[in-house]
C-alpha cells in the first residue's frame, strides 16, 4: 500500500511539472512581418536579365507578356532616365534603358508607365509585394 501512494504521489508532482512545462512553453510568439515593394537588387536576384528602372521609390520592369499586350496612351511625363547601373539603383536610373528615355504614366492604368527612346515605346510595370 505504501508503495502505491509513493508511486501515486511520483506521478502526480510529475504530472504537475509537465504540465507547468508545456504552459511556459505554449506562450504565444510575437512575429512581426513587415511588407514593402521589392527593390531592384530583389528584382535582378529573380530575373537577372530583367529590365528594370526605379522612379519615386519604386521599381518598374519590362517585358512581360500580358502587359506588352495592352493598349495604352501616355498621359503625362513623370520624368526621364538620367543614367545606367547594373547594381546600384536610385530614381531615374535604368540598367537598360538608355539616358533620357522619357517615362510616362498610362491613361488607363495606374501600375504600368510608358518608356519612350529613339521612336520606340515600350511598358513597364510596376514591381510590388503582394
Amino acid at each position: 500500500m505504501r508503495k502505491k501512494v509513493i508511486t501515486s504521489l511520483i506521478l502526480l508532482v510529475g504530472l504537475l511539472y509537465l504540465s507547468g512545462c508545456s504552459e511556459k512553453n505554449n506562450k504565444p510568439v510575437e512575429t512581426k512581418v513587415t511588407i514593402k515593394n521589392p527593390d531592384a537588387k530583389e528584382v535582378l536576384s529573380l530575373d537577372g536579365n530583367a529590365d528594370i528602372f526605379q522612379l519615386d521609390g519604386k521599381v518598374f520592369k519590362a517585358d512581360i507578356d500580358w502587359v506588352d499586350k495592352l493598349e495604352l496612351t501616355k498621359k503625362e511625363l513623370l520624368g526621364k532616365i538620367s543614367g545606367n547601373s547594373q547594381k546600384s539603383f536610385k530614381d531615374g536610373i535604368a540598367n537598360k534603358l538608355p539616358v533620357d528615355a522619357k517615362i510616362y504614366s498610362a491613361k488607363e492604368r495606374n501600375d504600368v508607365v510608358i518608356a519612350e527612346y529613339d521612336g520606340k515605346t515600350k511598358y513597364y510595370l510596376v514591381q510590388a509585394e503582394g
